[in-house]
């Protein structure tokens, strides 16, 4: 395993241990001559060198304390990174989206299945546009569903104004276009959800629009929440993008074209560089090892302090 150090001018400092481990083994300290008369104690060598060997953990312990200070540190085992998907859905909400669709409204139905889209795109960015005859940004591009969650009561079509009461699927692509060219980084892709047809797609309109989205590497899904095909200049314009139309008769078929979407678009994996990390809990453990060497020996593997 190898490392290396945050502040490796540091270790030049490891010559005053060693030093001192030098002085400490080869120092003689002050001989104090005991009056024993006929005494036949032999020098224990041993003995000495136990008590010096002891004596050396304190420059031990202030190299540890420098390597410490130093800063080792390893490269982490690279992990591949999630690369980020901007998704912005784009929600009809003109007066047929109040129509029944299963227990509820399509535009409840819709919202339902947007919020829970984004439980299985964890890590990617979401936005919210509204359209109809006009184009309203309702939530901006973010990490943090709440604020999508949040917003979905003031979604609902009885609450827009009346100049919001038409379906202008063109102009509402051309708008998220721009917020979507303004993200730095990630993949991006449209999620638009309507149940009319759009004035604004025919004339080549709409092969337009899906090449200058293609251009600009976004990615468009239609989802028709009505009886019937979708339009099908819908199928044309996401087509060129890379993406699909789908019909969603019913509530299911609404979760089930989701899913799908899902599978089409996976999440994008891409290998990240090694950074990095901490190592200290080697010197750690080695500096408290020390500590605890150096307080046994003190109950008796050291010097007379006179």
């Amino acid at each position: 395993m190898t490392f290396t150090f945050q502040r490796p001018w540091l270790l030049l400092l490891l010559a005053l241990p060693v030093v001192l481990m030098a002085w400490e083994w080869q120092r003689r300290g002050q001989i104090l001559v005991l009056p024993l008369d006929h005494s036949q104690a032999r020098p224990r060598n041993w003995l000495r060198r136990l008590v010096n060997t002891c004596n050396l953990i304190a420059p031990f312990l202030l190299a540890v304390a420098l390597l410490l200070l130093a800063g080792p540190q390893r490269l982490a085992v690279a992990e591949d990174a999630r690369v980020l998907t901007n998704i912005q859905f784009v929600l009809d909400v003109s007066g047929s989206m109040t129509s029944p669709f299963g227990d509820g409204t399509r535009a409840d139905k819709a919202t339902r299945a947007l919020i829970d889209f984004t439980s299985y795109r964890k890590g990617d960015a979401f936005g919210l546009t509204l359209f109809g005859s006009d184009v309203l940004h309702w939530v901006p591009v973010t990490k943090d569903l709440s604020a999508l969650k949040l917003s979905a009561p003031f979604m609902r079509p009885e609450k827009m104004p009346p100049y919001m009461g038409g379906t202008m699927i063109g102009r509402a692509l051309r708008s998220v276009q721009k917020v979507l060219n303004q993200r730095p980084e990630g993949d991006r892709m449209v999620v638009l959800i309507s149940d009319g047809e759009s004035a604004d797609l025919s004339g080549g309109a709409a092969q337009e629009i899906g090449e200058e989205l293609a251009r600009d590497g976004i990615i468009v899904f239609y989802v028709h929440v009505a009886e019937g095909s979708p339009q099908e200049e819908t199928f044309t314009l996401a087509s060129l993008t890379g993406g699909q139309a789908f019909a969603a008769g019913d509530p299911a078929a609404l979760k089930e074209v989701f899913q799908r979407i899902d599978r089409m678009k996976p999440a994008r994996l891409q290998p990240s560089a090694p950074e990095p990390v901490a190592f200290l809990r080697p010197f750690a453990l080695a500096g408290l090892l020390l500590v605890a060497l150096k307080a046994i020996s003190l109950f008796g593997l050291r010097y007379s302090p006179w």
